[in-house]
């Protein structure tokens, strides 16, 4: 990216940044290693835990009912505070990010969504769980945003998708857990009493077992130089992950002769960059946009899923619905996350976004539209397994990928909570009113909205994003101009 001033300045700034690739390369290059597999890991276990406590909340509310005497209001609201306090978290901690650095952030989420759901299993009427469970969506919007800046910029070119989509993976875990152990629980005829607290408290035991990894993860190597301009730190981190020594000056303070100062503003050119500015903006209003319509899909039909079922099956019991939810998870929405990080880095972000987005579009219409296809079984479990398969080898994959790659790094934080924040509000939205909907105008109608998001976020696909496959980190951010010969195959 070069400034308009004058020649000097221009070489300048090529100089550098031509600098920042040589230092960065053999990161770029690096094979996936151990390093790489160890930050996938103390990721992927606070995700594994943020989709177990988001989504266990749906069976914990069938229980308390009776208990709590919960109305409609209460039952919506507390299976949606964790959503919307995670749009405080993660606008906080993204922002704090690019402050403060992401070591110094790493590790303080997932320690607050571990208080959150030791909280919650002591709860003692609505208004004290509806509390607590504020505290655990502070958590995980925390860590929605750390973990995919994390792993985004400590990854090679060529499997960056894969590695920051096994991150996010995780959550297929985490949401087989949930009606698993809930399963397991009612099953062995455990009092309602107790189960719904053990449901909640287990939460915290795979988030407290990578505190002490995440307090220990070095700053990224991007952040060390590209923020605070600190070439010796990056290059020592750049070796200690690749096992290869990077390229710098003969003084050890900066790569091949470029400046910190210019460096450290975020985009290698001295100027700072503002989401609000090309191509940024168009870009935020993409990832922030297709993550809100996604989430209002998959958060409100999970969330409400026993709901659901329910009404599909009236003389159903909760472990039938469960054991129902939990194959559909297994046999659909599981096998969708792990295609979708084996195809990140084959076929490309943009088309998985876009084309799941078409599937599920196709899969609620025709529940929405055929005779009996929110009153038969037969008819509606095969589509709603669809939907699932090709959400997550689709948008839910890909929403969390995208922001983590295609902001500069002085600001990927902030972009990347922006974003989360947005997803986040759009499963606030769904799993508050999708309670009320079923009320008002039951399964048909409500696959009739997800229907009309799912088919705004085609077309907010195609508009808004790039595609970052195979291209550095710089590159695809547009931290650094494309070489034009780069340019040029982009363009076609």
């Amino acid at each position: 990216m070069k400034a308009r001033r004058c020649d000097g300045e221009e070489t300048a700034v090529s100089d550098q940044t031509a600098s920042m690739t040589e230092l960065y390369r053999p990161l770029d290059e690096a094979e996936v290693g151990r390093k790489h597999w160890l930050t996938v890991f103390t990721a992927g276990m606070g995700f594994f835990t943020d989709a177990y406590d988001l989504f266990i909340i749906g069976t914990v509310t069938v229980l308390l009912t009776p208990i709590f005497h919960l109305s409609t209001n209460q039952i919506s609201l507390l299976n949606s505070a964790s959503l919307l306090a995670s749009v405080a978290g993660a606008l906080t901690f993204g922002k704090l990010m690019d402050h403060l650095g992401r070591k110094r952030m790493y590790g303080v989420e997932v320690a607050i969504l571990v208080v959150g759901a030791i909280l919650t299993a002591f709860a003692w009427n609505f208004t004290s769980l509806f509390i607590f469970r504020l505290v655990v969506g502070y958590g995980v919007g925390g860590d929605y945003a750390t973990s995919a800046v994390i792993t985004s910029e400590y990854a090679n070119k060529r499997s960056r998708g894969r590695l920051v989509g096994s991150v996010f993976a995780m959550q297929g875990l985490g949401l087989m857990a949930g009606p698993a152990i809930a399963s397991i629980f009612l099953g062995a005829g455990v009092p309602n009493g107790i189960a719904w607290r053990l449901m909640l408290g287990l939460g915290a035991v795979p988030a407290a077992s990578v505190i002490y990894l995440r307090r220990k993860i070095r700053e990224t190597p991007r952040y060390t130089l590209s923020v605070k301009g600190d070439v010796a730190t990056t290059a020592s981190t750049v070796a200690w992950v690749t096992g290869q020594q990077p390229a710098v000056g003969g003084n050890g303070s900066s790569p091949a002769g470029a400046t910190s100062p210019a460096l450290g503003n975020g985009n290698g050119n001295g100027v700072r960059v503002r989401l609000t500015s090309k191509p940024f903006l168009l870009r935020l209003v993409g990832t922030a946009g297709s993550w809100f319509l996604m989430d209002i899909a998959f958060y409100g039909n999970s969330v409400s899923s026993p709901l659901i079922l329910k009404l599909l099956q009236p003389k159903g019991t909760l472990l039938d619905h469960t054991l129902i939810s939990l194959g559909i998870f297994a046999v659909a929405a599981f096998p969708g996350y792990w295609l979708a990080v084996f195809m990140m880095d084959r076929i490309g972000r943009k088309r998985i976004q876009w084309q799941g987005f078409a599937v599920m579009t196709a899969a609620f219409a025709l529940i929405w539209l055929l005779p009996d296809g929110a009153t038969a079984v037969g008819v509606f479990l095969p589509l709603f397994a669809i939907s699932y398969f090709f959400i997550e080898f689709g948008p839910n994959e890909t929403t969390f990928v995208y922001p983590s790659e295609i902001f500069p790094t002085s600001v990927r934080g902030t972009g990347d909570g922006i974003s989360a924040a947005a997803g986040k509000f759009g499963a606030f939205l769904g799993a508050l009113f999708v309670p009320h909907l079923l009320t008002a105008v039951g399964i048909s109608g409500v696959m009739g909205v997800m229907a009309g998001v799912s088919a705004i976020g085609i077309v907010l696909t195609l508009v808004a994003l790039p595609e970052p496959k195979g291209q550095t980190l710089e590159l695809a951010s547009a931290e650094i101009a494309p070489e034009p010969a780069v340019a040029a195959v982009s363009a076609r």
